[in-house]
């Protein structure tokens, strides 16, 4: 048996290291969902770090300590270059607009300039540089990474018994019709293939317009293709029944979905997020209060599954050598402006019993978790206003589909962090808005709420 020659990555390792200590590098995961928010959050996140105006639970710009940052070449030469000058064009130009859903992966370098702020680190190198990597890409990419650990009979059964399930059931009722019909065992042909996978597709698609706000949508790159559209990669589907022998449709699907593990899935989680080194989960919870009941619960299915192949843990010296762990987590619900103020304890309250199941495992990982409330881009006001007596706390802002300034009352979120308590199986109905009209003549970056404060769970210990 040959040995593999392990000199050289450990020598690559250690010049690495010795870089990192010069001009540390740290890579942020910004994960999430569809509709979440990742472009506006990452486009926000820059700016703010561009123009340091709106930082003030930031330390590093609190303290007086931040200098300045500017945009760098990528590390990664053949990942396209998250547009962050087109999608601040699109939130401040003259007719503002939110920025086409992200089709493809995108990446950015962003160096930052600071004193430390101990008198020893100081001594040592009065002025430090940190740079931060940032890696955008669709959200249902996200969700082919529970792929890795499922064979595509545990794939097929799983995904099989959640189409036969409400609401799906109605949606994935021409493929499950055409499954009828077709004997897995039977010699393999193309057409056959092409035509479940064509009627597959048409169902994720069902699913992503669904006002139920499906989150579960495998495989991603079916909805999201990128530069893999018409790929024989992507024709195949769930199959019913046991494994079938060679020449079988059963085994030329399998083959399929086993190819695009390795050849898609594993490539990708390799390439990008094996090498986080913190990570910053966005959920739309808000969305799935709309969705309902099931939107809520197939949410939290979707994310439960999505952080499970993740490498959470404390980091140590040896990283270098053995690969990173992600050792801090932020879990945010995103759009908070949505509401009213003295809601947004709510709001993270109801996250953090959506997502208790995960932190927990990933605390036990030793990873540090926090959760918050936060806004990417902030497009309303908190206001009071006078109804039938009593006092409301609403939002003003501009709704998408209106032209003009609202005053509304969006509803509330529980106390009790319990979504739908009793008595109340209906959706919620918390309205979507537009960037406000004046973002581009504020020098101070686009209004946010609380990433200055994500950002410190995600950096602050770098930039000390």
């Amino acid at each position: 048996m040959r040995i593999p020659d392990l000199r050289l990555p450990a020598l690559n390792g250690v010049l690495d290291a010795g870089a990192r200590l010069l001009e540390p590098n740290v890579r942020i995961g910004v994960t999430g969902l569809r509709r979440a928010g990742k472009t506006v959050f990452v486009t926000t996140l820059v700016d703010n770090l561009l123009k340091a105006g709106r930082l003030p639970f930031l330390d590093v710009v609190s303290s007086g300590r931040f200098q300045a940052s500017r945009l760098r070449p990528q590390p990664d030469p053949d990942v396209p270059r998250f547009d962050v000058e087109g999608h601040l064009a699109a939130l401040t130009g003259p007719d503002p607009h939110w920025p086409e859903p992200t089709r493809g992966i995108g990446q950015l370098r962003l160096a930052l300039r600071y004193r430390p702020g101990s008198a020893l680190k100081r001594a040592v190198q009065p002025v430090s540089t940190l740079n931060l990597d940032i890696v955008d890409y669709p959200g249902e990419w996200l969700l082919d990474l529970p792929l890795l650990r499922q064979s595509f009979a545990e794939w097929s059964a799983l995904t099989l018994t959640l189409a036969g399930q409400p609401p799906r059931d109605a949606l994935s009722q021409s493929w499950r019709g055409w499954l009828a019909t077709i004997d897995p065992a039977a010699p393999a042909e193309e057409e056959t293939a092409r035509r479940g996978a064509a009627l597959y597709t048409d169902y994720l698609h069902a699913c992503r317009r669904a006002d139920t706000l499906l989150s579960l949508i495998q495989p991603g790159r079916f909805v999201e293709p990128g530069d893999m559209k018409d790929a024989p990669l992507l024709t195949f589907c769930p199959l019913p029944g046991e494994p079938r022998g060679r020449g079988s449709l059963w085994a030329l699907m399998e083959g399929r979905y086993e190819a695009y593990k390795t050849n898609v899935v594993r490539r990708f989680f390799t390439e990008h997020f094996a090498k986080l080194d913190r990570q910053i989960v966005l959920i739309d919870v808000l969305g799935a209060l709309n969705a309902g009941p099931s939107g809520m619960a197939d949410m939290k299915r979707a994310l439960e599954l999505s952080l499970e192949p993740f490498r959470h843990g404390s980091s140590g010296w040896l990283d270098w050598l053995f690969g990173t762990k992600i050792d801090k987590v932020l879990f945010a619900a995103t759009k908070a402006d949505h509401i009213a103020a003295h809601q947004h304890a709510h709001l993270r309250a109801l996250l953090d019993r959506l997502v208790g199941d995960a932190r927990s495992a990933i605390r036990f990982e030793g990873a540090s978790v926090e959760t918050m409330a936060i806004a990417a881009l902030k497009c309303t006001e908190s206001v009071v206003t006078e109804h039938e007596g009593r006092q409301l706390r609403c939002v003003r802002g501009v709704p998408v589909g209106r032209d003009r300034p609202t005053v509304l009352f969006p509803g509330e979120i529980p106390e009790d962090a319990d979504a739908f308590p009793p008595g109340r199986d209906k959706p919620y109905n918390f309205l979507p808005f537009r960037p406000p009209d004046d973002l581009g003549r504020d020098p101070r970056g686009l209004p946010h709420i609380r990433v200055d404060q994500a950002l410190q769970f995600l950096l602050g210990d770098y930039l000390e």
